[in-house]
């Protein structure tokens, strides 16, 4: 796929009344400097009556991956007959957001937020495809992901919690790249825990358990614990505090290109 070309030929009296039409035919500023190809000079009428010819003008615009992306999304969404959905565009460093609003933006949304993801990921490609360098492609309607991201980072550590508590392992529903990240990080912040990933492709998902390398304090009969005699009851490892280990890093869980990472040809 090239990147995205737009062009117009315009009309005209003369040259400048041609280049003029042009414009208004691509929607550009009558006052915005362009470059542009004559087809064809005006040609005056021999006598007033015989002959003559109107001018010709040739406007060409290479579309960036910003304006490519955004008639793909909107193409999209018109063929899902989502008209009534309005795109907000916002141009960020190396990147774009777009913010969709409107009566049926939950179909875009999908379940669990599936066809907002595949959305996002088909637009990135679309926009990706023009050169070698990353842009940055979101695609999100009002706070979803946002709203998204706290629901995962709760998940994650209530987990990790239970994890500690039970001594067993817990597997979540497959996630893409980008939430399967949000899960670890969280999982991080509670020692006694770690995660991993497992599976294949759309079936690779986070796995939540006891971290066996974190040191457990058992009882048995030589801890001098007695509470008849009113000893001090040892230190009992589900008192977990919260503080972050650095050292502490997510198994198994590969590189971040996907959904949210670059895209490659």
């Amino acid at each position: 796929m090239n990147t995205m070309i737009r062009e117009a030929i315009g009309v005209g009296e003369t040259e400048v009344l041609a280049l003029e039409d042009a414009k208004r035919q691509l929607g550009i500023d009558e006052s915005e400097i362009v470059e542009f190809e004559v087809i064809q000079r005006a040609e005056k009428k021999k006598f007033g009556l015989f002959g003559g010819a109107p001018a010709k003008v040739k406007i060409t615009l290479k579309a960036g991956p910003a304006e490519t992306a955004e008639e793909f999304l909107s193409n999209v969404l018109k063929n899902m007959k989502l008209e009534s959905v309005s795109i907000n565009k916002k141009e960020i460093e190396n990147g774009v957001e777009f913010d969709l609003e409107g009566e049926n933006v939950g179909f875009v949304i999908g379940r669990r937020g599936e066809t907002l993801d595949a959305l996002q990921y088909l637009t990135s490609l679309v926009a990706n495809h023009a050169d070698n360098s990353y842009f940055k492609v979101t695609v999100n309607t009002g706070d979803y992901r946002e709203k998204r991201e706290k629901t995962l980072e709760i998940l994650g550590r209530k987990l990790a919690f239970k994890a500690i508590k039970t001594g067993r392992k817990t597997s979540l529903e497959p996630m893409n790249p980008y939430e399967r990240r949000i899960i670890h990080t969280s999982v991080q912040k509670v020692n006694g825990a770690i995660s991993w990933s497992e599976g294949e492709n759309a079936n690779r998902h986070v796995v939540i358990g006891p971290d066996p390398k974190y040191k457990r304090y058992q009882r048995n009969s030589n801890s001098g614990y007695n509470r008849g005699r009113g000893g001090r009851r040892p230190y009992n490892n589900n008192s977990v505090n919260n503080e972050v280990n650095p050292d502490r890093k997510p198994l198994n869980e590969g590189s971040l290109d996907g959904l949210y990472g670059r895209i490659d040809k």
